[in-house]
């Protein structure tokens, strides 16, 4: 949302036990075709929530694919085919070297009555991931759920503290769901070390306040009509059906402005403020991060034009988390969302 001037418990991840070093190596997984394409959509996801940016990720995945066919000759079969991709595509995003960042990573929540900060584009700022680009339609409920849990954002910003190490031990075992020996073979480290990553990973995703919140399920039918709620009051600019819909402690952020909101009262008079421009906006629904989603719309003497991407947070019964992403550019295409719309 633009000024109308010119991030609980950390989302829970299976625990798996120690496993002791083995004798001897495990053994050898039987040769594949080599078809490094058909992992184009889980590598995209894993190097999503190692990079915390969509663009970040697309090229990781592309340089991936680069060193793999140009390392085509040495691939033996000694692993698999998916667990030497992983091998190569955690050396690409462990080399990014970069930690990208949500408003609320930068200090307490702001004030909407106060004068609106210059926005920091040059900020690596985490982004959205549509789901079509990573969701495998041959999964069943209870996986696609658990996956979008594993992908929502308040659980990539809290994957972005961690080490890049641990970081990636915790991804490769807990959601790629390599064991444990392959983990510690593929980061060149060993069992009991590798352990001891996954644990130090677990203590520090447990320390932080990282928003639960629900597993966006699109057959939920309580979760449809928050959505719908949230539609309609956001539509019609209502802040009393709004103040129906959004929790009391309700968070508001709108990269490339570091400003974050925290509490029904703050992000009301903001929406009355700063962020009237939102006004008459119309919404088009879309899933990004495991997230429901918004494409957002403005009016103009022309149509519609793309105004931001709102990304939510739901809660049990309301909605707990709202992000409005303004680099539209960047963004709509992205997810095959038009500039603009007739009228």
């Amino acid at each position: 949302m633009r000024p109308a001037s010119p991030a609980t418990p950390p989302v829970a991840l299976p625990a798996t036990p120690p496993v002791a070093p083995p004798s001897a190596p495990p053994a050898a997984g039987p040769a594949e075709d080599f078809a490094p394409e058909a992992h184009r959509r889980e590598l995209l996801a894993f190097c999503y929530r190692m990079t915390g940016g969509a663009a970040d990720a697309e090229d990781a995945v592309q340089e991936v694919m680069l060193r793999a066919h140009r390392g085509a000759g040495g691939f033996e079969g000694r692993a698999s085919l998916r667990t030497w991709l992983f091998r190569i595509a955690t050396n690409v995003c462990i080399d990014l070297r970069k930690r990208r960042l949500r408003p609320a990573d930068l200090g307490p929540p702001g004030d909407a009555h106060a004068p609106m900060p210059a926005p920091e584009p040059e900020r690596d700022w985490i982004d959205p991931l549509p789901d079509g680009a990573w969701v495998d339609e041959g999964w069943g409920p209870e996986r696609r759920l658990l996956r979008r849990q594993q992908t929502r954002m308040a659980f990539v910003a809290a994957l972005q503290h961690l080490p890049p190490h641990q970081r990636a031990a915790l991804l490769l075992r807990e959601v790629v769901e390599l064991p444990t020996p392959e983990v510690a073979a593929l980061l060149d480290r060993s069992v009991p070390a590798t352990n001891s990553l996954l644990q130090r990973a677990r203590a520090a995703l447990a320390a932080r306040p990282v928003l639960a919140g629900a597993a966006f399920d699109a057959d939920d039918p309580a979760q449809r009509a928050i959505l719908e709620r949230y539609v309609s009051a956001f539509e019609a600019y209502d802040m009393a059906a709004l103040a129906e819909v959004l929790s009391a402690e309700v968070r508001l952020s709108m990269p490339p402005y570091a400003l974050h909101l925290q509490g029904f009262e703050q992000v009301r008079a903001f929406f009355l403020g700063h962020g009237v421009g939102c006004r008459s906006s119309r919404l088009v629904p879309v899933v990004a991060s495991g997230a429901p989603a918004f494409a957002q719309y403005h009016p103009d003497a022309e149509g519609l034009h793309a105004w931001s991407l709102i990304v939510l947070e739901l809660g049990p019964d309301r909605v707990e988390g709202i992000c409005h992403f303004l680099h539209t550019e960047a963004v709509f295409p992205r997810f095959g969302l038009p500039l603009r719309l007739p009228r």
